[in-house]
């Protein structure tokens, strides 16, 4: 009886566990630039002393999903899109040189140029600083060009170029700020064959048919599991009444 408990128990927990991810990647549905996290059940035997005669589900997060969003045209001056492979370089929460395909920039009031949450973005020698401007554009390879507040149009000179890199997917990671690093802990090297798309943005590749199918075989994954939890409570009460009657 316990091995049906135990069963039947690590599986609605596992099944909780990829509701909750895959939520996750459904409330990110709208999220410019986001990457939907890859999950899957595998049965793992129960270790310890003598042989491994019971096992359990368990819900694991195996990978990320590369695959691009749809880009949509904004014609907004600071958002950009990567044209094809590669990815905008960012200095994370951590400190640490991350990597990004959300292009929708701000300018801070202390001139930083930084994603939309908060993540400066990275040029030639560390952060983007952007001087107050009438002006501003972002070319294809990067380079920021601005016209100086109070100058003539004539006077559009260059001021940085955003650090854009294109890694192989196998070195990158996920970290858990929802950045993505190299697995090495190293910086990659501007790949100058990187090219971007102004006025436009790439949207979430999270599938919400998709999600929303999963999230509805993993609730009923979790009520098969208690049906299995409350029919072995059932037949642990009548073994118990009939020991009784013996």
């Amino acid at each position: 009886m316990d091995r049906v408990l135990y069963v039947s128990m690590s599986g609605a927990k596992q099944a909780m566990l990829a509701q909750a991810a895959n939520n996750h990647n459904l409330a990110n549905v709208n999220t410019t630039g986001f990457l939907a996290d890859l999950h899957q059940f595998r049965s793992m035997p129960v270790l310890g002393d003598g042989y491994a005669t019971r096992v359990y589900a368990m819900d694991e997060r195996v990978d990320t999903d590369f695959s691009r969003g749809s880009v949509e045209i904004t014609g907004r001056d600071l958002d950009i899109a990567i044209n094809g492979e590669g990815w905008l370089a960012v200095q994370g929460p951590d400190g640490e040189e991350s990597y990004t395909r959300a292009g929708n920039l701000r300018i801070q009031s202390t001139g930083m140029l930084t994603t939309i949450g908060g993540h400066p973005v990275l040029g030639n020698g560390g952060p983007v600083v952007i001087p107050p401007v009438e002006k501003l554009e972002i070319g294809s390879d990067g380079s920021i060009s601005i016209v100086p507040l109070g100058q003539e149009a004539s006077t559009m000179a260059l001021v940085d170029r955003i650090k854009l890199v294109n890694p192989s997917m196998a070195q990158l990671k996920k970290a858990p700020n929802g950045m993505l690093q190299l697995k090495t802990g190293e910086t990659s090297p501007t790949d100058a064959s990187v090219k971007i798309m102004s006025g436009s943005l790439e949207a979430s590749n999270v599938n919400a048919v998709e999600a929303l199918v999963t999230m509805i075989g993993l609730s009923r994954q979790y009520e098969m599991q208690v049906k299995v939890m409350k029919a072995a409570e059932e037949a642990d009460a009548l073994t118990t009444q009939m020991m009784r009657v013996s």
